[in-house]
């Protein structure tokens, strides 16, 4: 019951509360950039994918870590997680600047990527669990990337807040795999591929 009661408290914090960044927000000290409509509209967009793979990442997080048995491992996904909360943060301040609303199906999304994350640790043990970390992690950062490209090159804000996420993964990758990942299947690659192309789309519009 108490592990019932933490997870629905978790899921309910990530969903509906205003989330505090430890670190500061990136680029806070720049000027307010001065944005078309058009530019608010497709960096709106943008930062509300972001934002929806920040959810998605604490339900990842947090479904490995119930999964695991292994103290240490635990303690390294919790960190990452805390670290996650920064970037809900971040992307939920850009969401505001930029007059946007987070995605209408972050309980659907948050669900789904519980489920993935516990499946991936509890069926495939520690090590596949932190390789589902590096490719997640690896995913992602391609996907700032390109993001990277597509922000309006005067929205220095949302630009400067996506490289340190970007950064960000890059670390909890390399984490992961010092701590022992296994490569995944490239079967599982690809669907976890498919499944972030879904959401990705999805989520720039709903």
């Amino acid at each position: 019951m108490d592990t019932l009661l933490n997870l629905t408290d978790r899921a309910l914090r990530t969903l509906f509360a205003s989330h505090h960044a430890a670190r500061p927000l990136p680029g806070a000290s720049q000027a307010a950039p001065e944005l078309t409509t058009e530019e608010k509209t497709l960096s709106g967009a943008l930062m509300r994918v972001n934002h929806v793979g920040e959810v998605c990442a604490q339900a990842l997080y947090t479904g490995q870590a119930l999964a695991t048995q292994n103290p240490a491992l635990k303690a390294q996904l919790l960190e990452a997680s805390a670290e996650e909360t920064d970037h809900l943060a971040w992307t939920e301040a850009r969401l505001k600047a930029l007059g946007a609303r987070p995605s209408l199906l972050n309980p659907i999304w948050y669900a789904g990527a519980f489920a993935i994350g516990w499946g991936a640790a509890k069926l495939g043990g520690d090590k596949v669990s932190l390789g589902f970390v590096v490719e997640t992690e690896r995913q992602v950062e391609a996907h700032l990337q390109g993001h990277l490209s597509q922000l309006p090159e005067n929205d220095t804000a949302s630009r400067a807040v996506v490289a340190q996420m970007k950064a960000d993964e890059a670390e909890h990758a390399r984490a992961a795999q010092h701590a022992g990942a296994v490569p995944l299947p490239a079967p599982a690659q690809w669907a976890m591929k498919m499944a972030a192309k879904v959401m990705t789309t999805v989520a720039h519009r709903i």
